[in-house]
């Protein structure tokens, strides 16, 4: 293959990761082979909507060189890796999809595939273990499961998913195929060993929420006293939307004067504006994972590593008119019985973080169905912090 048809082949990928939902502003990342010796890959740190073809990276296989002002993916090296073990293979993706990245979080993988699943992507799944993004030690994981297992599909540990074909559309298949397993696993492996029947995973959140609850009545979110909102520095207004209704309402940043009636949830939103002036788009999520996970009345710590970047070495939960003071370093507070508030300087920001907490609130009830899961280290969750805020999400934010 030539370098420019594999350098649009990847931009195609790319645009699709984003629209599918696999990935989260830049997180994830594309490659299609050239031929035995090079690969082409999605640069580090760029949106991938409006990505030319002199943004795409070319890479040597063995050594991982390339030349030119566009630094390649920091994660090259796990394409790389599924290049030389499958000679076979023309196309990797790295997702972070949002069901097998709840498998990354558990001791061990799926261990029998069968039926027309087992023939796309093969008899099981594994694990690699765990390393920081981009490095080797993530690498050698990565390279140690794919020779365990004749698999086109790779669970990295706290991290996301590496799946691979012949072309675009087979490795696409596999990272469709592999949520569909995942799926299937979660609510099979629920009913087996907690006794929990649920029909979809929605279903599966509320009932293990009730479970460790020990509710006999699932808890209602009204969502006509909830809002999302935006504010502008330059006029000093607060737009809230209601989540109930959809209509809009104006309040003043400063005085806290607002066009109408307004529930005690929007003055939670101008505490978090008045508190810090970086914020400038809040999402209050609601979604049925987030809402169960803010019934345990618990911290969360990270579980897997874009938790760690984009939320938070940890998102604690407060009572709705205490968020802002417990988003001191964050951009996610849970707000008990409530969900969580989703905070970021742009509009794109809130949306990663909205996005982020329904995937990690996801697998921290996943991982109730197997025991006690393992946090990300402390440190490393805090060096995955400060690696991003200083780094990925300003270049996400161009």
């Amino acid at each position: 293959m030539d370098v420019l048809t594999a350098k649009k082949l990847v931009i195609e990928a790319g645009e699709k990761l984003v629209e599918s939902g696999l990935i989260a502003r830049t997180w994830g990342n594309v490659s299609c082979r050239v031929d035995d010796k090079t690969f082409v890959i999605t640069p580090s740190g760029k949106p991938y909507i409006g990505l030319t073809p002199d943004d795409i990276v070319e890479v040597a296989i063995d050594s991982l060189e390339w030349s030119g002002g566009v630094k390649p993916s920091s994660e090259k090296g796990i394409h790389a890796e599924v290049y030389k073990e499958y000679p076979g293979a023309g196309f990797v993706i790295h997702t972070h999809q949002k069901v097998a990245s709840v498998i990354s979080a558990l001791r061990s993988g799926i261990e029998t595939v069968t039926g027309e699943a087992k023939k796309l992507i093969g008899d099981r799944i594994l694990i690699g273990s765990y390393g920081l993004p981009g490095t080797k030690k993530l690498r050698k994981g990565v390279t140690k499961a794919l020779r365990l297992s004749p698999s086109k599909a790779v669970i990295m540990a706290h991290h996301g998913a590496l799946c691979f074909g012949r072309d675009s559309a087979e490795a696409f298949a596999v990272a469709e195929t592999l949520e569909k397993l995942s799926t299937e696993y979660l609510l099979n492996s629920a009913k087996e060993k907690l006794g929990i029947k649920a029909d979809n995973l929605n279903d599966f959140c509320t009932k293990i929420a009730d479970r460790i609850t020990k509710s006999k009545k699932t808890v209602e979110i009204d969502e006509s006293l909830l809002y999302n909102s935006s504010c502008n520095r330059d006029d000093g207004k607060i737009t809230l939307t209601n989540k109930g209704d959809g209509s809009v309402a104006s309040m003043d940043l400063k005085t806290g004067e607002a066009d109408k009636a307004l529930a005690p949830s929007a003055d939670a939103h101008r505490s978090v504006y008045l508190a810090y002036p970086s914020f400038n788009y809040i999402i209050h999520n609601t979604s049925s994972e987030v809402a169960a996970v803010s019934r345990l009345g618990k911290n969360m710590k990270p579980l897997l590593d874009d938790f760690a970047q984009i939320c938070g070495p940890k998102v604690k939960i407060a009572s709705i008119d205490k968020c802002a003071k417990a988003l001191k370093g964050k951009n996610a507070v849970l707000v008990k019985d409530l969900g969580a508030l989703c905070c970021g300087a742009v509009e794109g920001d809130a949306q990663a973080v909205d996005m982020i907490m329904s995937k990690s609130c996801l697998t921290l009830l996943g991982t109730k169905i197997f025991g006690k899961a393992k946090a990300i280290n402390p440190v490393e969750a805090l060096l995955m912090r400060v690696v991003y805020l200083t780094k990925y999400s300003k270049q996400a934010s161009k």
